[in-house]
């Protein structure tokens, strides 16, 4: 089943796919367009993995990594399908990530790989933006570089664990104002979803609401304001996001 957080007309909603928009619980129907859509679920601690797809360390001049890298993420920096992602002025190089999320469900520590879907809700699309301007180095990872407000994107659907009881075979691909720009399938992923869950359960407890984003494959370009870019995963769902600039936010 595939499901929405919606606001509507100054009210939070759960919502499910309808042929003409979105079906809020109460029964009503409502165009895709009227709504704000919000992150799918609750989102917990964010954990991030770079360079876990073996073509896009390539692309990014790296070797593939033995051991996962791992880095957390904030919850307020998350935004919904069809919302903006700001741009900075003067950054050279912002491109986004198409991922497949992983949801946690049932709260774990010192998971096996062979009991670790037992702990999965569900997934979702996430579109993690970063700014190479902002990379340092791996002794001082820079924050501004994935911990922005807007940077990461969820939705547009949570799609229970059970309609994808093994996610090893889903195509990823991003297309920017309609060209697709990256394409990959997550069999490509050089830590998978029960070696992840794992090894992150063994050092930290995972908690329902806390989501993995399992990283993104080679294709990724610069993107700039005024651009489109809808990520979308095979069984999921497409989620569209927009580049704005600061003066959209203000600034």
């Amino acid at each position: 089943m595939k499901r929405a957080r919606v606001a509507y007309r100054g009210a939070v909603h759960d919502a499910v796919p309808h042929a003409h928009g979105v079906q809020l619980a109460d029964g009503r129907v409502v165009a895709e367009d009227a709504v704000v859509w919000l992150p799918p679920f609750e989102v917990g601690t964010i954990i991030a993995l770079g360079l876990n797809y073996a073509d896009h360390a390539k692309e990014l001049s790296f070797g593939k990594q033995e051991e996962p890298l791992v880095f957390l993420k904030t919850p307020g920096g998350v935004i919904g399908h069809r919302g903006q992602t700001r741009r900075p002025n003067g950054v050279t190089f912002m491109h986004y990530e198409c991922e497949l999320a992983v949801v946690i469900g049932a709260p774990g520590k010192h998971i096996r790989k062979a009991d670790a879907f037992a702990h999965v809700a569900g997934y979702t699309v996430a579109n993690d933006y970063a700014i190479r301007d902002y990379l340092e180095n791996w002794y001082r990872p820079n924050a501004r570089v994935k911990n922005r407000d807007g940077g990461t994107v969820l939705g547009p659907w949570f799609v229970d664990a059970a309609d994808l009881p093994a996610p090893v075979h889903l195509n990823l691909r991003t297309l920017v104002n309609g060209k697709q720009t990256q394409s990959g399938n997550t069999r490509d992923l050089v830590h998978d979803i029960p070696t992840l869950i794992e090894y992150l359960s063994g050092f930290m407890t995972l908690n329902p609401g806390d989501v993995i984003l399992t990283g993104t494959p080679e294709g990724v370009v610069n993107v700039d304001v005024g651009d489109e870019v809808v990520t979308e995963i095979e069984g999921i769902g497409a989620l569209v996001n927009t580049i704005v600039d600061d003066a959209a936010f203000g600034r």
